[in-house]
């Protein structure tokens, strides 16, 4: 609701405090240490998560690499292994904040969503691959899969625009 004067239609000082405060308020939330840290975490945790769950059977998750038929065989099992191990790694160092590792997450999504959409367009139905083999193998689960990966991209995003502003006004996210 605006609080517009009569003659000439402007926006009086009644309603912009109460916005400048919205503003502030909302402003601190999202600059707060704990929100970053509560999202830094849920993102570590969900790769270290992904990644351990196709470690655990790199044979099945071939199979699913290979129904992209994008990687060649001989190479299968370095990428069944090796993107897994990765996610893992990149997981456990965005949990502790380590440089670099919301860059290798970021990069992964962004990996991630091209791989996913690749699939959509070309009507594969087959599982995305994302939590080993426990997920139902359709067309709708890359479709939510893709969804959700470019969810996590905003997620990052917030992160890494946190950091910035963060450090442009000199207040850090957490001591060290």
């Amino acid at each position: 609701m605006y609080n517009l004067t009569e003659s000439s239609g402007e926006i009086t000082k009644q309603t912009i405090k109460p916005l400048e405060k919205a503003s502030g308020i909302f402003k601190s939330i999202l600059l707060s240490p704990w929100v970053y840290l509560i999202f830094r975490l849920c993102l570590a945790f969900l790769f270290i998560y992904a990644g351990f769950s196709k470690l655990i059977d790199p044979k099945a998750f071939a199979k699913i690499i290979s129904a992209y038929d994008l990687v060649p065989e001989f190479l299968l099992p370095v990428v069944a292994i090796g993107l897994p191990l990765l996610e893992t790694l990149a997981g456990i160092a965005l949990a502790f904040d380590i440089k670099g590792s919301l860059a290798t997450i970021s990069g992964l999504l962004v990996f991630f969503v091209l791989i996913l959409w690749y699939g959509v367009i070309r009507g594969l139905s087959v599982d995305c691959g994302c939590f080993g083999s426990e997920e139902i193998a359709s067309q709708n689960s890359l479709r939510q899969a893709f969804y959700r990966d470019i969810g996590l991209i905003g997620i990052a995003a917030y992160l890494y625009s946190t950091r910035w502003i963060s450090s442009r006004m000199g207040a850090p996210l957490h001591k060290k």
